[in-house]
């Protein structure tokens, strides 16, 4: 009499690599696009910050028209643009734009506008 073997056969056991290799594939897919997406988000809150700091250092003493750029570190790269909106006798109100840029895989930038009030200037004689 035969005794009957009980266990699993060589093609369930390579079915069931198969299901779980590709199930890990998927997990670690995963988790690399989620590390890829936090790093990316990381660096746009760090040219917001940037932005926002060269947003709040223009004074009503430094509002000059025109365009200034230059590089900021670690990759950032920053833009401002000034462009008076009107005038009066003491007192002009500029458009300010401030722009931090940055390559990652791609070109991405943030950009803050705002207005500003400053002296105005005054016409050479």
């Amino acid at each position: 009499m035969a005794r009957a073997e009980r266990g699993f056969t060589l093609l369930e056991v390579l079915v069931a690599f198969v299901i779980a290799a590709l199930a890990l594939g998927v997990l670690f897919h995963g988790t690399l696009e989620g590390l890829r997406s936090a790093q990316i988000a990381g660096r746009y809150e760090e040219a917001v910050t940037r932005a926002q700091s060269r947003l709040a250092a223009l004074t009503a003493g430094s509002l000059t028209a025109g365009d200034r750029q230059g590089d900021d570190g670690q990759g950032f790269h920053w833009r401002e643009r000034i462009t008076p909106l009107g005038t009066t006798a003491l007192t002009a109100l500029y458009a300010v734009s401030v722009a931090v840029s940055w390559v990652d895989g791609s070109r991405r930038s943030v950009e803050l506008d705002s207005e500003r009030l400053g002296a105005a200037t005054r016409p050479g004689p």
